[in-house]
């Protein structure tokens, strides 16, 4: 079970009271928050617990490591994060990772029309020690993302980085698996399992909002744990499957629309490849999605999932030629540090679309 959510008393971000807590520090900006009953918020009237005023009291308080957290109070607003993960210098390191959170973030902003300021980016590389992609620091973003969501606000969260699965024992899984993403101190804390995540960015969702997610990671096919999975042949026919759980607990929104593109099956494997380049890699999903859009493929979710098929269906030679726009320029700077696309053999990962509600994905446009 999940223990009480309460907000920080200064940056709002939700914090997980333990039972019987009285009072919590946010990791994030260090404030206490004191709650006189751990059953309920504190009342929005009660008294500072000093009597007499401090410096604090009288002046702004201190921004939160998120520059732009909590959201400002507009609707329609654009709101992402991108995690990309490496697990440089261990044994689980990825070489593409990285590389797929710049490309989607430019993806974002040059294509998409999401602001700079955003953008949540969580790697090995950023400095703010809040933005490194631990389980904790995962938690608070899935968390910040949904904060104050507004109908008309589009959200999206990216993820590139090792995925597992671990036996499910509640029987709420069709396959009897728990499908999970891994953080850079997995080893040490756990795994993020689709559970959390579907009460953490799914549930809250209220009509309007729209939630895209793509998933460049392992055993990614339901991670969302998503009602509905799109299964499609290679001909591009499909049908919807009901994941929905024989015990009744409900995986949807509260009205909104989540939407779901990952890069394999339940039981697949996502390439971390270097067929694309002989300097460096990238997942395979993410440059496909990416490619996808550029090439014009991107009006419906039925040609993006068929275009990501094709593409990783051909491995290599089929994944350089034309698109040469702003993204795919960079994608080709970033990935092969100029140097031609080229390799072969293909990759056994079939991208996977899942949602909270079924739709004809040959119709309804695809649109962030």
């Amino acid at each position: 079970m999940y223990n009480l959510l309460v907000n920080c008393s200064n940056c709002h971000v939700p914090l997980q009271l333990p039972p019987g807590a009285r009072s919590i520090r946010c990791a994030l900006c260090q404030a206490v928050t004191n709650v006189a009953d751990p059953r309920s918020a504190p009342p929005s009237h009660a008294p500072p617990p000093t009597s007499t005023p401090s410096p604090s009291q009288t002046t702004p308080p201190a921004p939160s490591p998120y520059n732009h957290a909590p959201p400002p109070p507009v609707h329609g607003r654009k709101k992402a994060v991108i995690v990309g993960i490496s697990y440089k210098y261990s044994r689980h390191e990825l070489k593409g990772c990285l590389n797929d959170a710049k490309c989607m973030r430019h993806l974002l902003i040059n294509k998409f029309q999401f602001p700079e300021a955003s953008i949540l980016m969580l790697t090995e590389e950023e400095t703010d020690p809040y933005r490194i992609p631990t389980k904790h620091n995962m938690r608070m973003a899935l968390f910040w993302l949904v904060q104050g969501c507004q109908p008309g606000d589009s959200l999206l969260f990216h993820y590139s980085g090792h995925g597992s699965r671990q036996r499910n024992y509640n029987g709420e899984e069709v396959d009897g698996y728990d499908e999970t993403l891994c953080p850079l101190d997995f080893e040490t804390q756990g795994m993020i399992v689709d559970d959390e995540i579907n009460q953490a960015i799914v549930r809250p969702l209220i009509h309007g909002v729209r939630l895209h997610a793509i998933i460049d990671a392992c055993h990614s096919g339901t991670v969302l744990d998503l009602p509905f999975l799109c299964r499609m042949s290679r001909s591009g026919q499909y049908i919807w499957e009901d994941h929905r759980p024989r015990s009744g607990v409900w995986k949807g929104t509260a009205g909104g629309e989540v939407i779901s593109f990952s890069g394999c099956d339940d039981d697949q494997t996502s390439a971390d490849t270097a067929a694309l380049s002989k300097i460096t890699s990238t997942g395979a999903m993410t440059f496909c999605f990416i490619q996808a859009i550029e090439r014009g493929h991107g009006t419906t979710y039925g040609s993006i999932l068929n275009s990501m098929r094709a593409a990783i269906r051909g491995a290599g030679s089929d994944m350089g030629d034309g698109g040469g726009g702003a993204v795919t320029s960079l994608v080709t700077m970033l990935l092969t540090g100029g140097s031609s696309i080229g390799g072969g053999g293909g990759f056994r990962q079939e991208p996977q679309l899942t949602a909270c509600e079924p739709f004809d994905v040959y119709t309804k446009p695809f649109f962030l």
